[in-house]
């Protein structure tokens, strides 16, 4: 497999243009220690150095035959219904986990893998994957849409910052407040609360009724309870949900151990893994909607469940790996796509009991039936809001 330092092949016929005029005017002996040269700067074999000095051109040329297969119809078949079960993201998060995720599914349903199927996943790359995935884009299935603060003297002695992007202990939570009212913020209205762990990208989410001191403990309350390793430290904005006196009391009493930070005024980026969360896993799926009654919150609640389970175990993230300043550009690189969860078990902080617990969801749930389940539920809230009067169309 190619790595970085390679050549392209664009580069290396580049390269070889401007060699050739050298070679071409050399002698013999000299011409050998061009070809060796020529050799260790490309990679490539003295015999097709010697073929491409002696071409009339060295314009790369259009295949006139098609390509072979590699992959037959089978394994294209399988590739695709993993694709489906897990949303249809990309390729680079799909491809690493494409045998794993295909002998999990059939358990489920007869997907015939055999075992020459199941090296040809193991083995594929990439730009194949994207390759077979774009005949396909058709199928995709969209998510469903119809349509300054004071200065609070409570977030003194809270320090501000954000947490940073190679953090590797997971625990250090990204906190923020989705408004769920519709066109106006008038009255009562339901929000999502969602937590992000910067390390892992496990993602814990809850609606409340309200922003008051009861629904906002009850809310964290729920999280808490659920969130399967320890709470190192909450990194909420400036908002006034968060820094009140009960909350703050609140956290000191019930989060023991747990450090509060918070963001910086007008440093909207201070929380941004909990920021592109909130717009691809909250308002992708619910967008304007005003949820407004007791009913929308327990439905909603009942999707963010299911959630919890689809995005935690079986959609894979990228994690930021490393990144260098080159001249005025940030330059970034990502790490192989691993799910929350993998990336929970790699780290070693989950106790046996957790460990068994979600060994045991992962191994009875099947991510193709809770994906159609979390669409099915998606429609019933969609229904739900839309009905009442004064809702978005």
């Amino acid at each position: 497999m190619p790595t970085e330092d390679d050549m392209s092949v664009n580069e290396r016929r580049k390269y070889l243009k401007r060699m050739k005029e050298r070679y071409m005017g050399a002698k013999r002996a000299e011409r050998s220690q061009l070809l060796s040269e020529m050799e260790q700067v490309t990679g490539m074999h003295r015999k097709s150095l010697t073929r491409l000095m002696q071409a009339s051109s060295l314009e790369r040329k259009k295949r006139t035959t098609p390509r072979s297969r590699s992959y037959g119809l089978e394994v294209e078949r399988v590739i695709v219904r993993v694709w489906e079960s897990r949303d249809y993201i990309c390729a680079e998060r799909l491809t690493p986990g494409l045998l794993q995720m295909a002998l999990h599914l059939a358990r489920f349903e007869p997907l015939d893998l055999t075992a020459q199927m199941q090296g040809q996943l193991a083995t594929i790359s990439r730009a194949t994957v994207a390759r077979i995935l774009r005949k396909y884009r058709s199928r995709k299935v969209r998510l469903p849409q119809k349509g300054t603060e004071r200065a609070n003297h409570v977030t003194k002695g809270v320090p501000m910052g954000r947490i940073p992007w190679d953090v590797a202990e997971p625990g250090h939570f990204e906190v923020d407040l989705v408004y769920h009212s519709g066109p106006s913020t008038a009255g009562l209205h339901g929000h999502t609360i969602q937590l992000i762990d910067v390390a892992t990208g496990w993602s814990e989410r809850v609606a409340v009724l309200g922003r008051g001191q009861q629904a906002m403990e009850g809310g964290f309350e729920h999280l808490l309870v659920r969130v399967p390793f320890a709470v190192l430290e909450l990194h909420p904005d400036n908002g006034p949900e968060f820094f009140n006196h009960h909350l703050v009391r609140y956290w000191k009493e019930k989060v023991t151990g747990a450090h509060l930070s918070r963001s910086r005024p007008y440093h909207k980026n201070d929380n941004r893994m909990v920021e592109q969360k909130n717009d691809t896993l909250v308002r992708q799926y619910l967008g304007d909607l005003r949820l407004d009654t007791p009913q929308q919150i327990a439905t909603l609640n009942a999707l963010y469940e299911q959630m919890w389970l689809y995005y935690n175990l079986f959609q894979p993230v990228l994690h930021l790996c490393e990144k260098t300043m080159v001249e005025d550009k940030v330059l970034r690189k990502w790490d192989q796509a691993k799910t929350p969860y993998e990336r929970l078990l790699a780290s070693g902080v989950l106790s046996p009991e957790q460990q068994a617990r979600l060994q045991l969801l992962y191994e009875h749930t099947n991510p193709a039936q809770l994906r159609k389940a979390i669409y099915h539920q998606l429609n019933v809230l969609w229904e739900m809001a839309t009905a009442l009067p004064g809702s978005v169309a």
